[in-house]
């Protein structure tokens, strides 16, 4: 049995991932935001001193896009200085880093999925800060620091886009949803699974990308919410993003690509229709 610290473990895919643990027998500590400040080296350091973990996964992070931009540097102590914090506790400790990221590092201009060498230029101050985290992660653990990056998450715990969509079916006679926008809707039971391989692996460390298979935009999504409802797709009206002016830009395309999962001999990610009709038992509400 090996000891996990978990943190944002109240999160979609931090409680999917703690959920998950237990179930596998491993000894979980979850510290939340009031045991635990990341932004405090010396407490971060302290509480993986005392912990002795064998894997540590962050899935705490800032992740209001549109306030970060008003914000910056408050989200640069949650998604830069927390992990870098964590990352060098974990150097000390001996164990291993798991942190989770975006795909909002990219610019969004490419046309085919983005590979996990690819250039990163970030659009907003949310990836901006993100993109720092990553990089002390790696810097500091080259042998033994993993970034997993995902993308339009959803699952059983919290507010998502999904749940939104199963929502509005039953309060709107039509919705109108972005569809110039394109990435990967990816559930955080699938992404759990995925984290607890990695960690348990002899994959090389470096980066991966955590999103499920293929590709929609959200007006795409929408309609597949609907269709699980029993619900007309049509109902959902397609629109351009600029219908919904935002403080902070979006990248148009923020699908990734999954070969380093298969490079080390890890099983990739199924596509994003299964993974949705697994989850949607828990997520119709």
């Amino acid at each position: 049995m090996s000891t996990w610290m978990v943190t944002g473990s109240t999160g979609q895919l931090g409680s999917e991932l703690v959920a998950l643990l237990e179930a596998e027998g491993e000894r979980v500590v979850p510290p939340g935001r009031r045991v635990l400040d990341l932004s405090d080296e010396r407490a971060v350091r302290d509480l993986v001193a005392r912990v002795k973990p064998s894997v540590v996964v962050n899935c705490a992070a800032w992740t209001a896009v549109d306030d970060a931009e008003a914000q910056e540097e408050r989200a640069h102590q949650v998604n830069a200085a927390g992990p870098r914090a964590l990352a060098l506790a974990c150097r000390e400790a001996g164990a291993r880093l798991v942190h989770l990221s975006t795909d909002y590092v990219f610019s969004g201009t490419a046309t085919t999925p983005y590979p996990e060498d690819a250039p990163t230029a970030p659009l907003n101050a949310y990836g901006r800060t993100k993109l720092s985290g990553e990089r002390a992660v790696l810097d500091l653990l080259p042998d033994s620091g993993y970034i997993v990056r995902t993308a339009w998450l959803y699952g059983r715990s919290g507010a998502n886009f999904v749940k939104t969509m199963a929502r509005l079916a039953a309060e709107r006679e039509t919705v109108q949803v972005v569809d110039d926008q394109h990435g990967q809707p990816t559930s955080a039971a699938d992404l759990a699974r995925h984290l607890l391989l990695l960690a348990r692996s002899e994959a090389p460390p470096g980066v991966y990308h955590g999103t499920n298979a293929g590709q929609a935009t959200w007006h795409g999504l929408a309609r597949e919410v609907f269709t699980l409802l029993g619900a007309d797709p049509d109902r959902v009206i397609p629109v351009a993003t600029s219908a919904f002016p935002r403080p902070a830009p979006r990248p148009a395309y923020g699908v990734l690509g999954h070969a380093r999962w298969a490079a080390a001999g890890l099983p990739a990610p199924r596509d994003w229709r299964a993974a949705l009709h697994a989850a949607w038992p828990g997520l119709k509400g």
